[in-house]
């Protein structure tokens, strides 16, 4: 199978590239030239602004395209238009985030969308407009589309920080702070699983929507999971979410959404059952510290401080 990537070169559009790879598909990567894709032999690199000229793309032909970077649906009609004659099937990453609230007690892919109308806030519109994006894809493609909604994409290579930021803490041992009583859902899918699913989906001639996530389990679990794997001892002290609300503490815990959102469990069986194999937790939090250590342990973008945690535990006692 031949493949065009298009854009996403540093973590899921990565981990798409190497799945191909590893299955003995041929693959094209277009993007800016900004950040290479790794250093892979049989790569073809084409590079090319996909909201500028085309023209690099023209007369060529694949089997499928999957589209990891598309946010503005006039962006993402352009490529659409200009492959609809060059590509078999056409993949779009979209997300989960593009169920309307208030969102079911399960969400499937059948659950209503969200509405620019409807949105709060600029971030409000990343949902809204993926639809629009998911919408105009099937419009050029019809039954050629095949839409993809992961949930939190996880795993080595993850630069936002947001899980490896509790795989860290975790390993470090000691007290540490978590919002909520530790009973609130946390799902997650790693990149690695997310990237088998979608070129085995090619490969299938898969269409439609699947969502892309993993089992739900309970951030307790999960933190534990985490020291476990690590060999740590760690105690947690939970911030009841009245007080996390309170103090705004929110941005300093990832991945937690905490009330009607901590209930919500995000239906993947569709996938599951076209061939999506959820690799163990534990295996994925390994090979993200082993990352997290290889890299040297940066600055995280994401999770809270050292020096802000020991604040906030001496003023909760």
């Amino acid at each position: 199978m031949r493949v065009l990537l298009i854009g996403g070169t540093e973590f899921v559009g990565r981990h798409v590239l190497e799945q191909a790879l590893a299955g003995g598909h041929e693959v094209t990567v277009f993007h800016r030239g900004v950040t290479e894709p790794p250093d892979l032999p049989d790569v073809e690199h084409v590079h090319g602004d996909r909201d500028g000229d085309l023209g690099v793309l023209v007369g060529r032909r694949w089997d499928a395209a999957v589209d990891v970077c598309g946010y503005a649906p006039r962006i993402v009609r352009r490529s659409a238009d200009a492959l609809a004659e060059a590509v078999d099937r056409y993949c779009f990453i979209s997300t989960e985030s593009v169920y309307a609230d208030p969102l079911p007690a399960v969400v499937t892919e059948d659950s209503p969308l969200a509405t620019l109308a409807a949105a709060e806030g600029e971030w409000g519109w990343y949902g809204p407009l993926k639809v629009l994006c998911e919408r105009v894809v099937r419009t050029v493609y019809g039954d050629r589309a095949l839409v993809v909604r992961p949930g939190y994409v996880v795993g080595p290579h993850d630069k936002t920080d947001r899980f490896t930021s509790w795989v860290r803490r975790c390993s470090l041992g000691g007290t540490m702070l978590a919002p909520g009583s530790g009973e609130d859902g946390v799902q997650f899918v790693d990149a690695r699983d997310l990237g088998g699913f979608v070129v085995g989906a090619l490969e299938r001639g898969a269409s439609g929507a699947f969502n892309a996530d993993g089992p739900p389990r309970t951030l307790a679990a999960l933190l534990e999971a985490c020291a476990r794997v690590a060999g740590a001892t760690t105690r947690v002290v939970w911030v009841p979410e009245d007080e996390v609300r309170q103090r705004r503490l929110d941005e300093l815990f990832p991945m937690w959404d905490g009330g009607e959102y901590g209930r919500v469990v995000m239906d993947a069986s569709r996938a599951r059952a076209d061939g999506l194999v959820n690799r163990p937790a534990e295996e994925t939090i390994a090979d993200t510290l082993a990352w997290d250590r290889d890299r040297g342990l940066p600055p995280l973008k994401a999770g809270i401080s050292p020096e802000r945690e020991a604040q906030l535990l001496a003023e909760l006692g």
